[in-house]
Order: structure tokens, then sequence, then C-alpha cells
């Protein structure tokens, strides 16, 4: 930012002494416009010394993604979408066939499994238990009378969500690929941990009377954001940050406006 092209100086009128027209050694004051030397680099110092950043929903070493960050007044901004308590959603990678002390595939192994049993048909049930039960924990901590016309109208528009704290929830959950030993899911989810996800796997494999391990965590939404508008670490320049931030203000302002009014 300091290196970035500042503004012009400030300029104001000063009456500096000049040689008289008719000569004769005679001097004036003529009226001069002149930079404000106070605004001078060398007198102002760098523009920035200090830059406010704050985290979004943050992701553990393990995982990756969409990780939305706050800068100056979007910091501000940053509370307010978390008091939207909007969606995320996750790609989560399993395998079968093993257990381990933190449910991921790098942790200690503590338990072997037969997997050839498990079929897409039963991981599917499954996940369609996960999803009916984690749907009538989202009606409760909602707070809505569901036989009300706003409950329908926050149905309509995707507003039905816990306004307040509330245990991680998962709204949708789907299979994109299965290949045993290994699987992948996509799970949509509120107030949810990626070490969350990765138990969810792990109880996953228990259900299908077998074991599993999280391979992959990643984030591809985050509320209003999308891999899309993520910033690879070679795009880490104020170019690109700039850019990022103005392209993404009217989906947030439009985000606000419709949850918060």
């Amino acid at each position: 930012l300091n290196a970035a092209p500042g503004r012009a100086p400030r300029q104001h009128v000063r009456f500096l002494p000049a040689p008289a027209p008719d000569g004769g050694g005679a001097v004036e004051l003529v009226a001069a416009r002149v930079p404000v030397l106070a605004d001078h680099p060398l007198v102002r110092g760098p523009r920035f010394r200090k830059l406010k950043i704050g985290a979004g929903h943050r992701l553990d070493v393990k995982a990756s993604g969409v990780f939305v960050l706050g800068i100056g007044h979007g910091n501000k901004l940053l509370t307010d979408l978390y008091n939207c308590h909007l969606t995320k959603v996750y790609t989560v990678g399993g395998l079968f066939g093993k257990a381990t002390d933190d449910f991921s595939d790098t942790g200690k192994l503590i338990e072997k499994t037969t997997f050839d049993h498990i079929t897409r048909e039963k991981l599917e049930r499954i996940l369609a238990v996960i999803q009916g039960t984690n749907q009538k924990a989202l009606l409760m901590y909602s707070n809505i009378d569901m036989k009300t016309q706003e409950a329908y109208e926050l149905a309509v528009k995707g507003l039905i969500r816990p306004m307040g704290k509330s245990p991680p929830i998962i709204t949708a959950v789907r299979c994109l690929q299965f290949a045993l030993p290994e699987f992948q899911l996509e799970i949509h989810c509120l107030h949810e941990t990626q070490q969350y996800l990765r138990k969810i796997v792990h109880e996953i494999g228990l259900e299908l009377k077998s074991s599993a391990v999280c391979t992959q965590v990643r984030r591809i939404r985050d509320g209003v954001f999308t891999l899309d508008d993520a910033l690879l670490r070679t795009q880490w320049n104020l170019q690109s940050i700039q850019e990022a931030i103005q392209n993404c203000q009217l989906k947030v302002e439009t985000e606000l406006e419709k949850t918060l009014g």
C-alpha cells in the first residue's frame, strides 16, 4: 500500500517575493500556489503504519478452501455476515477400512476393518438418515412455527436457519464419488468445525459396520463467497486484493440486506 501511487500533495496560497516588473532592484509580493510540505512523503512518513485484518470462519491446518478475511471496514462486515448464519459447503473425502485417533488418514492407526460389503446404495441410505435427523434439529433451533405464513416466506427465500448459537447442523449431504475404499461427500452445514466433519466420516463408517477416516476437508463455499472469489497465494498482491474486494462488494451488501434488512 505504501508503494502504491499516492494522491497529489495539497496546494495552498503563499505570497512570495519576486522582482518588480519595472526593475531597479525592487521586490514585490506575488501570490503563488505551492505544495503543502506536511503532505510530502519525507515529512508525512509512511501512509499506512498498521492495517487491521480480521479472520472469518477459520480453517484448521488440515483443511483447505475458502477462507474469508476482512480488511479495515470489512471487519464490521465480517461480523454482520457471521450474524447471518450463512451455510458453508465442503467437499469431504473418506477412506473405508481403518480408524485413527483423530479421524484423519494421518492420525495414529487404531483399527483395520473390512469394507467389501459396503455399496453406494447403503452409503446413501445412511446419508439420508443423517440429513433427516439434522433437518429436525434445524427446525427446532430456528424457533419458527412451521404452520405460519412467516415460515413459508422464509422457506421460499431459503432463510430458515438458526439465528443464534446451536450445535453443528448439516442441512444437506450427498455422495459425489464412490470407488471402494474411497468416497467423497458434499456437505452443507452450519456452525461446524472441520474436526466435526471428520468425526461424521468416522461415524458413517461405524454405521456401515466398518470404519472410515477422513482424507480431505475442503471448503468450497462460505456464505456468498465461493472458490471463484478466492485468491491463490501467487495472487496475494495489492491489485488482486483490491479487485477481489470490489467484485464481492455487491454480493455482500445484497446478502446483508436480504438477511438482516
